[in-house]
């Protein structure tokens, strides 16, 4: 395809060729990890609002549970503007969860929202009963018949809430682990890639530089020969030699200024060859540069392990205080059926303390039950920081994996370097032929202008000489046509 290109022109289009690729080896490499970045902050994101929300849902519901029962045993406006306070922050907590969620949360959303004002209405009226006949009583069957079931309803569809939003967060972790992985696999498939082509480029250049140059080189051997035989016969003829030596002479100062072009040449390849060296060298630096990048990812994945270590530990300290907690509803209930045997026998007074006994051990009794669906969260909790540790270990283990093939990318391009250090070697060396060769072709002048003086003679030598001189002066050229240097 570049057969008829100039070796100045095929290097600097080997070289825009890596540079090129090397170019967008970065960007790719840069965008892949604000991929990575951007999906790991929205799973983190989604986890701290949908999920803590959903709990605190759950505990604000708990909350306004625990002054209702407060204000049905005791009566008092403190848990009666307790109560109302609890429904303003459970109402403020569910708009804050509604933007950014998914239409399934939504939905959520709308039947806690629905069921919570049922319960919310029946409460009210049970609260008004209450603080209308002072007796807790009557209060409290009218709670177990309407406001229980309503106020199971609640729990039951903040218990979906809480499911569903987990789901939804476990979804996108592992959407964003697969936006991790295929971004690893588009920076190692680039990166071997560029080392390709910049081997095959400078394979490709070296080839040819030998192959050209040697080629040249054989000419102009073939013709000295060729030249110093004419010479030999002009020794030997001895007519007209003068007029001949006198074109040889004109004929060499040609090649003396030939010579001098080819050795600005070969400087200039030497130039280009050393601004190669250093593109290969910015090239090594920039894959440095990318390789602590994914070193800090790395650090930063680590941190995240310690985290999650860090909550499966509070959870199970959370764990040990459900237990006490647990524990305390088990002697508060024996203490209320204690209680409630020892008030049977007290008369009216004792009815009465009777009916706060059985509210008390209504209460363990739902204390207890609560405290099994805090341990079984909290079993969910431990599974779910398990998981998401062993995630991201397999990403870290992704991560060093990525990291080795930046160490091969480097290798190659310090290999790159070191070739085209070579080239630039060559070339150098080719200049200071060069020069040798003008040194040597300006004391030929001499000699020549000095035996023009001696013989003036041999026509057909001359001839001869002219031909063998046109064919070294063509051969010249075709070497400044393989460099790009001619003057047309």
């Amino acid at each position: 395809m570049m057969q008829g290109y100039t070796f100045g022109r095929k290097m600097g289009f080997g070289v825009g060729i890596t540079g090129l690729l090397t170019l967008v080896s970065v960007v790719v490499a840069v965008l892949c990890l604000l991929f990575v970045v951007h999906a790991k902050d929205r799973v983190l994101t989604a986890s701290n609002q949908q999920l803590t929300g959903a709990v605190n849902l759950n505990g604000l519901m708990e909350k306004r549970l625990g002054d209702y029962r407060a204000y049905m045993l005791y009566g008092t406006a403190e848990f009666e503007n307790g109560t109302a306070q609890d429904r303003i922050d459970f109402r403020n907590e569910l708009g804050a969860m509604r933007p950014g969620a998914t239409s399934a949360v939504r939905g959520l959303l709308d039947r806690v929202s629905a069921a919570e004002d049922k319960h919310a209405g029946w409460v009210d009226t049970v609260m008004a009963e209450r603080k209308r006949t002072g007796d807790p009583m009557a209060a409290a069957k009218l709670n177990s018949d309407q406001a229980i079931p309503l106020r199971k309803e609640v729990q039951a569809a903040l218990a979906d809430l809480i499911t569903r939003v987990r789901a939804d967060v476990e979804a996108d972790r592992r959407d964003s682990s697969r936006q991790a992985n295929l971004a690893i696999a588009v920076i190692m498939a680039l990166g071997a890639v560029t080392t390709g082509s910049a081997i095959l480029v400078a394979w490709r250049l070296s080839r040819d530089l030998r192959r050209e140059v040697g080629a040249a080189v054989g000419h102009i051997q073939s013709s000295s020969a060729e030249l110093e035989a004419a010479a030999a016969q002009q020794v030997n003829g001895g007519r007209d030699q003068a007029s001949a030596i006198n074109e040889i002479t004109t004929t060499i100062n040609e090649l003396l200024i030939t010579s001098r072009q080819i050795a600005d040449s070969a400087q200039r390849v030497s130039q280009i060859a050393e601004e190669t060296e250093a593109a290969a060298r910015n090239g090594d630096h920039t894959i440095d540069q990318t390789r602590a990048s994914i070193t800090a990812i790395r650090t930063q994945v680590d941190q995240i392990v310690q985290h999650m270590l860090a909550l499966g530990e509070k959870s199970q300290q959370i764990g040990t205080v459900v237990d006490l907690v647990s524990e305390l509803a088990e002697q508060t209930n024996i203490l209320a059926i204690n209680a409630t045997i020892e008030a049977s026998g007290a008369g009216e007074w004792g009815r009465r303390f009777a009916v706060v006994a059985e509210e008390i051990r209504k209460l363990a009794d739902r204390t207890a039950a609560s405290a099994k669906e805090i341990r079984a969260l909290i079993e969910d909790v431990r599974g779910a920081v398990n998981t998401t540790v062993m995630a991201t270990e397999i990403g870290a283990k992704a991560v060093d994996a990525g990291s080795r093939q930046f160490d091969d990318a480097t290798s190659s391009f310090r290999e790159i370097a070191q070739l085209v250090a070579t080239t630039n070697d060559a070339t150098r060396e080719i200049e200071l032929s060069t020069k040798q060769q003008t040194t040597a072709v300006e004391q030929v002048n001499v000699a020549v202008s000095d035996t023009a003086r001696v013989s003036r003679e041999t026509e057909s030598s001359a001839v001869q000489t002219k031909q063998t001189a046109a064919h070294l002066s063509n051969l010249s050229g075709e070497l400044l046509d393989m460099v790009g240097t001619r003057s047309h």
